[in-house]
């Protein structure tokens, strides 16, 4: 689920039949609605294959072995429904969390995401594990700037239009986006719904649609997106290397994979003070605003058991991305990973 420090991407229930239970819930409307067979929607799946998780490579039969839920060995299966019940727990107090864990730095973070993405007019974005809708709003936000840029150099440019000529084109302007279109897909509905409460509020109705959906089976057809993004999200994805390859088959040919997420320290100073901070301060926080400790305290060791940056940077590739690089923020605390489908 998206967007922030502490994000979602796993399986929900043990027993969850992850690609044929998703829905497509409309923007400001209440409740969700499933998505009848017969309904043509952008982006998403046309048809689903008969076997019991398809018949797509990437659909190999689960391993039945162990993984880990922060320093806990569990179950692959039982992962899915721990990180699940994890962000169900957290959505309501989810962004003001972020703002005091990270002292508001989030933020910055993101804003680095969308420059170093630079997305133009017409762009078709996905985002996933983007519930409570982040990046979704910063890259809204970006091209709609960039759309009325262009606008107004063509309107200088054309030096004779009265001022009944430029009012009227300002006025018949009916995507402010040029076509650019955003889906944010989280396999949490609670994330959703509170992305949904955000977007209703702040105003945010065209370009924008939320897809409840998991990173590992993500509902779309192929090749159908410009850009991937994934903040915060993949370490808590029971399998990284079978999300990384639903990124590289969702994007077009010259698409883009943009993930920001938590890595390894660089400075040893640094790196002292982090672990200090991360497990004496932030569970606490957890406590006392969220009133839940427990989840929290897995947000810090998830964190410790992400890969660092260029084992990750490999995980990448072996997806079939190219032209692979990271960039570290903040010391290492967090860093950009892209990469490009070509």
């Amino acid at each position: 689920m998206q967007h922030g420090v502490l994000s979602a991407g796993s399986h929900p229930t043990i027993k969850m039949a992850a690609p044929r239970s998703w829905a497509l819930w409309s923007l400001c409307g209440r409740g969700w609605s499933p998505v009848l067979p017969s309904c043509r929607l952008p982006w998403l799946r046309s048809c689903w294959p008969s076997g019991p998780l398809g018949a797509r490579p990437l659909s190999q039969e689960k391993r039945a072995t162990e993984t880990h839920f922060g320093f806990e060995t569990v179950s692959e299966e039982e992962k899915g429904g721990k990180v699940y019940q994890v962000f169900e727990s957290v959505a309501r107090k989810y962004d003001v969390m972020n703002d005091m864990m990270s002292l508001g730095i989030h933020r910055v973070w993101k804003d680095l995401l969308l420059l170093k993405m630079h997305p133009f007019p017409g762009t078709q974005l996905l985002d996933v594990a983007g519930g409570t809708g982040d990046i979704a709003f910063r890259f809204l936000n970006y091209v709609q700037a960039q759309h009325q840029r262009k606008q107004k150099r063509q309107l200088r440019a054309q030096q004779n239009l009265s001022w009944e000529e430029i009012a009227k084109k300002y006025q018949n302007q009916e995507d402010s986006l040029g076509g650019s279109r955003v889906m944010v897909c989280d396999i949490n509905k609670e994330m959703l719904k509170m992305g949904k409460q955000k977007a209703c509020a702040r105003g945010y109705k065209a370009g924008l649609a939320w897809v409840l959906g998991d990173a590992e089976e993500l509902p779309f057809d192929d090749d159908k997106f410009d850009v991937y993004t994934i903040a915060f999200g993949i370490r808590n994805v029971t399998h990284i290397d079978r999300a990384l390859q639903e990124a590289h088959r969702v994007l077009k040919p010259g698409g883009r994979f943009l993930c920001l997420e938590f890595s390894q320290v660089n400075n040893p100073l640094v790196s002292r003070l982090y672990d200090v901070y991360s497990f004496q301060v932030i569970p606490v926080l957890g406590e006392v605003i969220a009133g839940d400790w427990k989840s929290y305290q897995y947000l810090v060791e998830s964190i410790r058991q992400f890969p660092p940056q260029e084992e990750f940077k490999e995980m990448i590739e072996d997806a079939g991305f190219q032209k692979v690089t990271y960039e570290n923020l903040t010391s290492g605390i967090v860093a950009i990973h892209s990469g490009f489908k070509l």
